[in-house]
């Protein structure tokens, strides 16, 4: 089990008031938990900057109908199937799709990827979702 430590730090009080207020606004039962999390969000950059191993979730939408678009993405994602872990395919509309692509790798792979996916003709749109592996955030 790991120790839990207590410390203090100094800020101005309209820094701890912004603070106090985002908390609150995203539902904290208290602030320590916030400030873990804002922690982990930073170590997690730290690791897409370093291009360790990492996860990441391509997030797509595209025009089915694009000419042969369905074809090219999964042509890519077989392409980088040391990158791919799975795909989900969801229709939202008669020629909407979206796709969630799961990837682990290392962050310039899985960015590199994700860019791949996003220049397609017919992508609509892509965000990329990074996280870690964990091993790093306990």
């Amino acid at each position: 089990m790991s120790e839990l430590v207590r410390f203090s730090l100094s800020m101005k009080r309209s820094l701890l008031e912004r603070l106090e207020k985002m908390t609150r606004a995203r539902k904290y039962a208290n602030r320590s938990e916030f400030v873990r999390d804002m922690i982990r969000d930073a170590l997690v950059a730290e690791e897409w900057d370093a291009d360790e191993e990492v996860v990441g979730t391509a997030t797509l939408l595209y025009n089915h109908h694009a000419r042969r678009l369905s074809e090219r993405l999964t042509d890519l994602q077989h392409h980088h199937h040391h990158v791919v872990l799975a795909t989900t395919h969801v229709h939202l509309s008669e020629h909407l799709c979206m796709e969630a692509v799961l990837m682990k790798g290392r962050a310039s792979e899985i960015k590199g990827v994700a860019d791949l996916l996003r220049q397609q003709k017919g992508v609509l749109h892509l965000v990329l979702s990074m996280s870690s592996s964990g091993d790093k955030l306990a």
